[in-house]
């Protein structure tokens, strides 16, 4: 994959320059601020959709180890041995 500034086209490998990633939606790259700058009109829609998209999935995302006996709400160990009460609390 070549890497190239979204705005001048600048690549990494020939011109030997560190492109920078947009910070909110991480899908095109710039060489400078300048660049950054003069690509913001274009770029501004796709980015604040993406930007969305990235927060959605931060806040959606199920925890990675859930299993039976957890609190649907908070996801904190319930305890397995408490057989006298069928509702249980965290």
């Amino acid at each position: 994959e070549m890497l190239l500034c979204a705005s001048c086209g600048a690549t990494a490998e020939n011109d030997d320059i560190k492109l920078r990633k947009c910070t909110a939606c991480y899908l095109v790259r710039y060489c400078s601020v300048k660049c950054q700058k003069e690509h913001r009109p274009k770029h501004k829609k796709e980015c604040r959709k993406r930007a969305a998209e990235l927060r959605d999935e931060l806040l959606f995302k199920q925890p990675e180890s859930t299993h039976l006996g957890d609190c649907p709400i908070c996801y904190l160990p319930l305890d397995p041995d408490d057989q006298f009460n069928n509702l249980q609390f965290c």
